[in-house]
């Protein structure tokens, strides 16, 4: 869920060289997930800037005999344990969304947790889990060649890369909302003046004509 990256950051020399970009993952949601994590949130880190929140898309393998969010559920609900969902890992927002439409629809999915996005949507493409919630970007190019199936955006709005795929608010379960964000952070013992000097970096990129085109 981003605990091991963000943890070599932590550590990392002040000189503002080293920085990670994060997701929610291993600064809100494994400190109350997870037994033990190698840095404190409070103190160990900088936070210089928000850099992007991104919608998160539930997406299945062709195998799976749903082409919505109720067939999946109503699926689900007639193979319980039957259907296995990845994730980036336990504690990781992939993870807490899976379980936050676990607990809403009433359904008995199992958990896969991986060390990373990259080897679950492996494992999701070759059909060793049948399903997960990931970040659409993360998904896109996967999902336009039809190698696997998108079934709902867990956000109040859609998503503009792909919106002919209904939210899971217009599907009745508007609880089930998992939006991901990303920030910058670094070294809480990095100079005030590096700090400053990286943050009106980030935001100039961010504000550029090249980034908002992109």
């Amino acid at each position: 869920g981003g605990v091991l990256g963000v943890g070599r950051a932590a550590k990392a020399t002040p000189d503002g060289y080293t920085m990670v970009i994060n997701s929610a993952s291993p600064l809100v949601i494994a400190p109350y997930s997870l037994s033990k994590i190698p840095y404190d949130v409070k103190k160990d880190f900088a936070f210089i800037t928000l850099v992007v929140r991104v919608p998160e898309v539930v997406a299945v393998h062709p195998s799976l005999p749903a082409n919505s969010l109720s067939e999946l559920i109503s699926y689900a609900k007639a193979n319980p344990g039957k259907v296995n969902f990845g994730s980036a890992g336990s504690g990781s927002i992939t993870h807490l969304a899976g379980e936050l439409l676990k607990a809403e629809a009433k359904i008995d999915i199992v958990h896969v947790p991986y060390k990373g996005a990259a080897p679950a949507v492996n494992d999701l493409l070759g059909g060793q889990v049948q399903m997960g919630i990931f970040d659409v970007p993360v998904l896109l190019g996967h999902l336009r060649s039809g190698k696997l199936r998108a079934l709902a955006i867990t956000s109040a709005s859609r998503a503009p890369a792909l919106p002919d795929v209904a939210t899971t608010t217009e599907m009745n379960y508007p609880n089930v909302n998992s939006d991901n964000w990303y920030g910058r952070v670094m070294a809480a013992a990095t100079p005030a003046e590096i700090q400053r000097r990286v943050h009106a970096a980030a935001v100039a990129a961010l504000k550029s004509k090249a980034v908002d085109e992109q």
